[in-house]
């Protein structure tokens, strides 16, 4: 009966899920529950439930996690500020003499409120709502319309930068301190959410680079499903479109430089970093004149609303994780990885697939905080590269957000999308941005530099 509480006690959390219950609530409980089963039995030791004040102590004095309510912030504030449609609208012209043209503008103002906000939802639903009448409205195909969007909402999870790694930082710095001591390492290095950010350039940049690569092979094999913009709807003056494109452009990039920038460069941390990302956003509201009372009252109700969920799923984990490991969890994990056939090439594939299917069920919060803790150490005591390994989960869980049947991505869309574009059609377009996804997946697992040499180049 040992060896199967912990397995249990994650099928218990699920039905609870299932049921419709908060994930903080349904870890929580769920825990507390198969606790007091465990004491029944005598198989669990109470006093693992005493480590839990110095738990949630630390989760409240956590300075990494302070980055998290600057970052929704910052996010929440530049989506009030209607730079979503700004972009979109100066990109469009800017592209629209090219077939393919708006679909590009539609991803690189992807990628550009990915790097602004690292919500993937609020940028999914806030492309579906401005971008999809639009290119509909152009006779774009609804498969590749559909498609795009969603995938470009998705880099939300990689480029940073990511509510998701910051979470995934604070997790692998744990644990790969925590894997170092189990080696007998006692003067054990550090990985910093600075690093995941910078790790993540690359794949992030390749992927944009790769979705583009593909609208345009699409408008060029088939040019009625990406169609130019009639030459009626194009900008006549150029020169005032360059200065239209300069003056939209500029401020935000300029925000993203200095939050990215003053990491790199070493200058800030990444809660100082989002300190400046949150009073910049901010300054540009107040410039662009579009910040208000009123306005303010709601974005720091909704990143209130957004940062007490977030943590509140911190407590649910941190109860969860202590009965795990008091139900002898972690060993029943680490004995499985360690002996499945392969090694570490193996174990690897398997807790990615496992992810990749955990996403389909749980949001990138729950998964960071309940199974990454579980298997990472794992996997690090195996000689795994701590940035290459938060990269990989990653893009793995952007691409299982984005795969049908029950991707988020998806759900999202479909929530925004008119009833004339059917479910079909919007999971056919995903798929061949999924390829796309597993591709960079793919080189990233044998090509690890394509994560790891620009920290160590800068650090």
């Amino acid at each position: 009966m040992a060896d199967w509480l912990p397995l249990l006690l994650f099928v218990a959390v699920g039905l609870t899920l299932l049921l419709g219950y908060p994930v903080a609530l349904s870890l929580g409980g769920s825990a507390l529950l198969f606790a007091l089963l465990g004491m029944a039995f005598d198989l669990f030791d109470p006093a693992f439930l005493e480590a839990l004040p110095n738990r949630l102590y630390g989760i409240m004095t956590n300075e990494t996690l302070i980055a998290v309510p600057l970052f929704v912030f910052m996010g929440v504030m530049l989506e009030r500020s209607r730079i979503a449609e700004d972009l979109l609208d100066t990109m469009a012209t800017l592209f629209g003499p090219l077939r393919g043209g708006l679909g590009i503008a539609v991803v690189l103002v992807g990628a550009l409120l990915a790097a602004s906000t690292g919500i993937v939802g609020a940028t999914v639903v806030t492309m579906g709502l401005l971008a999809l009448p639009a290119m509909l409205r152009r006779g774009y195909d609804p498969r590749l319309a559909a498609g795009t969007i969603c995938a470009s909402g998705t880099l939300g999870q990689i480029i940073p930068p990511s509510i998701i790694l910051v979470l995934l930082g604070d997790i692998l710095s744990s644990s790969y301190q925590e894997a170092q001591l189990k080696m007998g390492i006692f003067a054990p290095e550090t990985v910093s959410v600075g690093d995941l950010f910078v790790g993540a350039l690359v794949p992030g940049l390749l992927l944009v680079v790769l979705y583009i690569g593909y609208l345009a092979a699409v408008a060029w094999l088939r040019p009625g499903a990406a169609p130019a913009i009639p030459r009626t709807e194009r900008a006549r003056d150029r020169t005032a479109l360059w200065g239209r494109v300069m003056r939209v452009m500029v401020p935000p990039l300029a925000l993203m430089v200095a939050v990215l920038g003053s990491i790199m460069a070493g200058l800030a941390t990444p809660t100082e970093a989002a300190s400046v990302g949150a009073v910049g956003a901010l300054a540009l509201a107040a410039l662009q004149r579009r910040l208000t009372l009123a306005g303010l009252r709601e974005v720091v109700r909704r990143t209130t609303i957004v940062s007490s969920m977030v943590f509140f799923i911190f407590v649910g984990a941190a109860i969860f994780s202590l009965v795990f490991r008091g139900l002898d969890g972690d060993r029943l994990v680490t004995d499985f990885l360690t002996g499945l056939p392969g090694g570490t090439v193996v174990a690897l594939a398997f807790v990615m697939l496992t992810l990749f299917l955990l996403g389909f069920i749980l949001d990138f919060i729950e998964i960071t905080f309940v199974v990454v803790p579980i298997v990472a150490p794992v996997l690090l005591a195996m000689g795994v590269d701590p940035v290459w390994l938060g990269i990989m989960i990653a893009i793995n869980l952007q691409t299982s957000f984005l795969t049908p049947p029950f991707g988020f991505s998806l759900f999202y869309f479909r929530g925004v999308a008119p009833a004339t574009l059917t479910t079909g059609q919007i999971y056919r377009g995903a798929l061949p941005f999924i390829a796309i996804q597993l591709l960079v997946l793919l080189l990233l697992a044998l090509a690890p530099s394509l994560a790891t040499w620009l920290p160590d180049a800068l650090y």
